[in-house]
């Protein structure tokens, strides 16, 4: 998988901060292409705040809605009606008053199992891509928010599990989870959530300092292997910097 650049660190004051500035990069992001837009959503705590902000009427009434399609870098294997399903969480927070429903792409959880629908979601960004192999010339993502979980994974890649090497599959089913909540899941896998103009990780808390350490040692959880072919993007609160970093916009 090629990457571009080591992330940039950029640090806000504090989450409600941290929330406007993804809110103002995913907004320049939309600025900058004229076409259609793609934008992979994540799940989780992490990104709330800045899902609430772009479902209040002032940044709504910003958004393109008729050519912009949301996309979910990975779910939990549950029912959509499952208050752990992430792309149900982002659609009642912010996407099903003002998205096209056609422009709204959940992992479908109906699947008989995560491969079933890890197989279906593969087949669906590949329509929308138009081919079946990915062009670094050609993003499939104009953006992909990110975050970190408390062992380093991101999206559903866990650290040891085998799917974090997967270079030939769009999708990948997860049978376990490390961390709660402990139901199977379906992500993206990295050559995909690489294929993208930007790549921003939401990092956010006191909880999130220790994990946060350990990325910026260098250690090679999954977090730090997730790289955007275009740039990448650490945007981290007060809360979860460790001592002695500095970072600016």
């Amino acid at each position: 998988m090629e990457t571009a650049e080591q992330p940039k660190l950029i640090v806000a004051a504090d989450a409600e901060a941290l929330a406007l500035t993804a809110a103002e990069r995913v907004m320049a992001r939309i600025a900058a292409n004229p076409s259609r837009i793609a934008i992979c959503l994540t799940g989780g705590s992490s990104p709330r705040k800045l899902y609430q902000l772009l479902g209040s009427d002032a940044w709504r009434e910003r958004i393109p809605w008729e050519r912009v399609h949301w996309f979910i870098g990975d779910e939990r294997f549950v029912p959509q009606s499952d208050p752990l399903n992430n792309m149900a969480v982002a659609r009642a927070t912010f996407l099903d008053r003002s998205a096209p429903s056609g422009h709204i792409h959940p992992i479908p959880t109906t699947a008989e199992n995560p491969d079933r629908a890890a197989e279906a979601y593969a087949h669906e960004l590949q329509a929308f891509y138009g081919a079946d192999r990915l062009d670094a010339a050609r993003p499939l993502f104009d953006m992909v928010l990110m975050g970190v979980g408390p062992d380093g994974h991101t999206a559903s890649l866990f650290p040891g599990y085998p799917e974090v090497k997967e270079t030939e599959r769009w999708v990948v089913g997860v049978p376990n989870a490390n961390v709660a909540p402990f139901v199977p899941r379906v992500s993206l896998t990295l050559p995909v959530l690489a294929s993208s103009h930007e790549m921003l990780f939401g990092i956010a808390g006191h909880e999130k300092r220790p994990i946060l350490t350990r990325l910026l040692n260098g250690e090679t959880l999954p977090a730090l292997r997730a790289r955007s072919n275009g740039e990448t993007v650490w945007l981290v609160d007060q809360a979860a910097l460790p001592e002695g970093i500095r970072g600016g916009r």
